[in-house]
């Protein structure tokens, strides 16, 4: 038999007569999915959705720390968080770029904060007293639009810093400037990055802010976020109590800015010219009058001033009512 020599005929009834039964069927829906054995996928979606609410907190403070700056409506959106390789990173860049490189001290690894030409030639105009409805041209950043716009980059290295405090602390510093992708060298082309794509309105157009970090700093939010969730929930009472007095009294302990504003009043310009150093300025405000206690940016008492020794002193009165005025 093993000698025998088989015919098309046998071979095809082996193989099910034909490529009927070696094909899908007609109408049958195929799911294939691409898997990338140099570059596989470690953003698992429980982790998309923390890194996406982490990144939605950058967004509200940058939108409003931009506008307090600028004096100009702006919209700032979360577009998406991506993993990529850091050569597909450089590919998105668009010639010139404007591009800021910051330094994750203590670890040797850098990342990339890219300004697009539209919000960037934006704020350059708002700051030197544009209206900001010009058309930006295509050109590399002149050294002072540089230092104009570096301000917003430290403002971002600020908020990354605030957003990954308590997964992985990192202190980051603007360490330099690149206006050509091809010449960005901050990791190697294959490693891999994780990008979050801020899109900025203004001034009538739209354009993107790219925040690059190195998945090598990252490791421990991959690695160990998910196993220390996991010992949480087969920890003891008294473990999982622990856990939860450390966390409050951790909240309980965080500085919160308190500041008393007097009520308005006006003086004249001459009034103001004449102040100087060691000057009585009289507001007209009665000493009884009520003050208003903020804490942050948020209204929250009315007080009283007073003294308690030496020192000056705010007496609680009431609480403000959130929806007043």
């Amino acid at each position: 038999m093993a000698s025998e020599t088989l015919s098309q005929t046998d071979i095809d009834r082996l193989l099910g007569s034909g490529a009927g039964r070696l094909t899908p069927r007609a109408g049958a829906a195929v799911d294939v999915q691409v898997y990338d054995f140099r570059r596989p996928a470690r953003v698992s979606k429980e982790r998309l959705r923390t890194l996406e609410a982490m990144y939605e907190r950058l967004v509200k403070n940058l939108e409003a720390w931009v506008i307090s700056r600028v004096r100009g409506q702006i919209e700032v959106r979360l577009q998406s968080v991506e993993q990529f390789s850091f050569g597909e990173f450089t590919l998105s860049l668009p010639t010139p770029c404007s591009s800021f490189i910051f330094e994750i001290n203590g670890t040797g690894q850098k990342g990339v904060i890219d300004i697009g030409p539209e919000f960037g030639f934006y704020v350059i105009d708002r700051v030197f007293g544009g209206t900001g409805q010009a058309s930006f041209p295509v050109r590399s950043l002149t050294p002072i639009e540089r230092m104009a716009i570096r301000t917003v980059a430290e403002r971002v290295t600020q908020l990354t810093e605030e957003i990954w405090q308590d997964h992985v602390p990192m202190e980051l510093a603007v360490s330099g400037f690149e206006s050509s992708p091809e010449i960005l060298q901050v990791a190697n082309r294959e490693d891999p990055v994780l990008v979050a794509n801020v899109e900025i309105t203004a001034g009538g157009q739209s354009g993107l802010m790219l925040i690059c970090l190195p998945f090598a700093v990252l490791d421990k939010f991959f690695t160990s976020s998910g196993q220390q969730r996991l010992a949480l929930l087969h920890s003891s009472d008294a473990e999982r109590e622990a856990a939860r007095l450390k966390t409050e009294n951790a909240v309980r302990e965080m500085p919160v800015p308190i500041s008393v504003r007097l009520p308005k009043f006006e003086i004249t310009v001459e009034e103001l010219m004449a102040l100087s150093v060691g000057k009585i300025l009289p507001t007209g405000i009665p000493k009884d009058a009520k003050l208003i206690i903020r804490t942050g940016e948020q209204e929250r008492f009315v007080g009283q001033a007073g003294r308690v020794g030496t020192a000056l002193a705010v007496r609680v009165l009431d609480g403000v009512n959130p929806t007043d005025g």
